[in-house]
């Protein structure tokens, strides 16, 4: 099949989605597609320009403001490679190549595509509204707050620490562990400043599990440990900052019901193909819900990949699937 990547865009994830989409790309290749990578924010990639990416990997740090892309952009619907396409490939990350605008030029152009529908995509982009519809469901997730309350007020609702992050956002950019209220305070002035809302979130202390999901099946669960408090960016995508392990070691009933609550939450926000539901297990064993991810993560650091794999699939084998699963509806 005739397969455009979409990668980069002009995100604070940028750097992610060229890994993801770079490496996806040379995936579907293999398994014996025509593929060709395009950057909305700058147009088509030549192989080397790929190659070069595959090489570099992930910095350290996102980009900086006003750095994340530079060039022309392109219309995504109209565009002559998109439009020749059987299946669009949409490893693109935050901003809007994940809050349902991307999906919904797709779903007007009438060009099947990877991942989360619009709808889907812009429910689970917005922390707020996630936890609003988990918490409807009776489905356990952290406590929170959203807009500007108060230093003192946060502290007195939520303890310290807490959680301060953006409320649409990934990668963990802009997350903070926030352990008094000057923190709390400082954290949320400077997402403010950024021009983001901000979530303040109970702090879960406990193990960092994750669970894949593929289709309408549930991966196996993984550990997370890191070498820091957080799983922050760097730990993400930096070499030797943190363990993944597949699968993790639990006992396989809760295993299982954890896959069950992945699934449940899937559905519930109307995802669909592929997404990653990541939880905190708390001291006594409870878990908590704390996001979905639509389009998670596809690099060689990245946690689904590493899951497929102990489900038996390769790299190749799961980006394979998922363009079946686009070009069936």
């Amino acid at each position: 099949m005739k397969v455009v990547v979409l990668l980069g865009g002009d995100s604070g994830e940028r750097d992610v989605s060229l890994a993801s989409g770079v490496g996806v790309a040379e995936a579907l290749r293999i398994t014996g597609h025509e593929v060709v990578a395009l950057d909305p924010a700058t147009g088509l990639l030549t192989r080397g320009e790929e190659e070069a990416i595959l090489n570099s990997g992930v910095a350290a740090a996102p980009p900086g403001e006003g750095q994340e892309a530079s060039g022309t952009a392109v219309t995504i619907g109209g565009d002559p490679a998109v439009a020749d396409a059987d299946v669009v490939f949409v490893a693109l990350h935050g901003g809007h190549g994940e809050d349902g605008t991307v999906q919904a030029l797709l779903e007007l152009a009438g060009v099947a595509y990877v991942g989360s529908s619009m709808l889907g995509c812009a429910l689970s982009m917005d922390k707020d509204v996630t936890k609003r519809l988990l918490r409807d469901a009776g489905l356990p997730t952290p406590d929170w707050m959203v807009g500007d309350p108060s230093p003192a007020e946060v502290v007195k609702r939520l303890g310290c620490p807490v959680i301060v992050k953006p409320v649409s956002g990934g990668s963990s950019i802009g997350l903070t562990l926030a352990v008094d209220a000057d923190q709390v305070a400082s954290a949320g002035f400077e997402g403010r400043a950024r021009g983001e809302a901000m979530m303040y979130e109970t702090f879960v202390e406990g193990r960092e599990l994750t669970v894949g999901i593929l289709g309408d099946e549930a991966l196996p669960v993984g550990e997370i440990v890191t070498e820091r408090e957080l799983f922050d960016y760097e730990c993400k995508y930096q070499p030797g900052m943190a363990s993944e392990i597949f699968p993790a070691d639990l006992d396989e009933e809760f295993a299982h019901e954890l896959q069950t609550l992945s699934l449940a939450v899937h559905r519930l926000l109307h995802l669909r193909h592929y997404s990653r539901i990541d939880f905190m297990l708390d001291g006594r064993g409870a878990p908590w819900i704390l996001e979905a991810n639509s389009l998670p993560g596809l690099t060689s650091a990245s946690l689904l990949p590493k899951a497929a794999a102990a489900a038996g699939l390769s790299f190749p084998e799961f980006c394979d699937r998922l363009v079946q699963l686009a070009r069936n509806g």
